[in-house]
């Protein structure tokens, strides 16, 4: 009765607006005090246990970086190369969305932040073109999503301290499925903005591509950094996220010179906010995680599935569902701290490959990122186009049909996960 009443209220304060971190921390303390008797200290015990980790320096590290990166001028020159090499084709700037999406994602980290950087250059540009503004907006959102897919990824990082993974492995598993999803939505964009009207901007020039990519090259050379060194043995991934947060900002300051001193207070202030706010979830979601396991609830969930799923690929069909339901109400940081120490033991028993069943399930949240009702990235555009959520849902409906489909590919192809780990290990 107790631990359904701890359930019960956390919804209840999910689906009344309380952010997910309070919604975890309130629904756990009331049980530990009320229903466990143990002393409140025992929530804050825990929390600092969860945050307690080297490896989570890489996320202000990494948030820095991105931040360093888009007020220096980065995100500009990223789209203008993306411009150069689709902006031509039939809606060449919603594909420019998708391709900038990839771009970025590879120097952010997150989702968030690459659909605020993309959308605040081409919600206007795509407007002023005679694009629908939902159109616009939902293709946005639709793009920014691949910011946790495509290295480096904070909520890979979170995934690889709370499971024990190499997160260099993981940064490589998620570029297959992030150029797929990008290049599918690619496609999409192509049919639809050919349908109704919407062509390309300029004639296609190898000479402007190859103009653009080296005005871009200091930029593009980020993810070549993190993950060479990483896999050059010259740092660990904590240490490649502080040297990407060096190299954008002497990049910023000393390469492109658009980011000014002036800048720094609001880029730091902006970093530690981004990093409170996730360190909180996971430090919340530990606590929720630590009665989920006192409760045994891993193990009974574990027993259930073992003998509803005769195969592993059963088992995979429920984890997408599972995965994709909770995506829609839960932050991806906070559903990974929840989840995985739930999750990843069946899949153990399934001999599912721990790297694949990281990136997959970041595939799956990345997608409830972009899914009412509480779909990150629909409230990032929705803030920057003032339009409705149910509205920005409605234009990206398509593309949510199109990334469902590369879900499926990528859950029963293993190799679009795991060929690139697997050829550099």
């Amino acid at each position: 009765m107790a631990y359904t009443i701890f359930f019960s209220l956390f919804f209840f304060l999910i689906l009344v607006g309380v952010p997910i971190a309070y919604s975890l921390g309130l629904s756990s303390a009331f049980l530990i005090v009320f229903h466990l008797k143990l002393p409140l200290v025992l929530v804050s015990q825990q929390m600092f246990a969860a945050v307690d980790s080297f490896s989570f320096l890489a996320i202000p590290f990494f948030m820095l970086a991105g931040a360093f990166m888009s007020y220096g001028g980065v995100t500009r020159r990223l789209i203008n190369f993306a411009h150069s090499i689709v902006g031509s084709l039939k809606g060449g700037l919603a594909q420019v969305v998708a391709v900038s999406g990839m771009f970025f994602g590879a120097i952010s980290g997150s989702s968030a932040a690459t659909t605020a950087a993309i959308g605040s250059i081409m919600i206007d540009e795509m407007e002023k073109k005679g694009y629908d503004k939902e159109f616009t907006a939902g293709v946005v959102a639709a793009g920014g999503m691949v910011g946790i897919i495509i290295p480096p990824s904070i909520t890979l990082v979170v995934y690889g301290v709370i499971a024990g993974v190499s997160i260099g492995d993981l940064f490589l598993g998620g570029f297959g499925p992030g150029i797929l999803m990008g290049t599918s939505m690619c496609v999409l964009s192509y049919f639809i903005c050919r349908k109704r009207g919407w062509g390309g901007e300029g004639t296609f020039s190898v000479k402007n591509v190859i103009k653009s990519f080296f005005d871009s090259f200091w930029a593009l050379l980020t993810p070549v950094i993190i993950l060479g060194g990483i896999y050059g043995g010259i740092f660990t991934p904590t240490e490649a996220a502080a040297v990407a947060s060096i190299y954008g900002l002497i990049i910023g300051f000393f390469v492109y010179k658009e980011l000014k001193l002036k800048d720094l207070p609001k880029i730091i202030s902006k970093a530690v906010y981004s990093t409170t706010v996730i360190m909180f979830i996971i430090a919340t979601a530990k606590v929720f995680g630590w009665i989920l396991t006192n409760a045994e609830i891993p193990q009974k969930i574990g027993a259930f599935v073992a003998t509803i799923a005769p195969n592993e690929y059963i088992f995979l069909i429920y984890i997408n569902i599972i995965l994709l339901v909770i995506g829609t109400m839960v932050n991806p940081s906070a559903a990974v701290v929840i989840l995985t120490p739930i999750l990843l033991p069946v899949a153990l028993q399934f001999g599912i490959n721990p790297v694949f069943f990281g990136v997959l399930m970041i595939v799956n949240l990345a997608i409830g990122n972009v899914t009412p009702p509480v779909g990150l990235d629909l409230f990032v555009v929705s803030a920057v186009t003032k339009i409705s959520i149910d509205r920005i849902a409605k234009a990206m409906f398509p593309y949510l049909i199109v990334l469902i489909i590369d879900l499926i590919i990528v859950t029963y192809i293993p190799g679009v996960i795991m060929l690139i780990p697997t050829l550099l290990r």
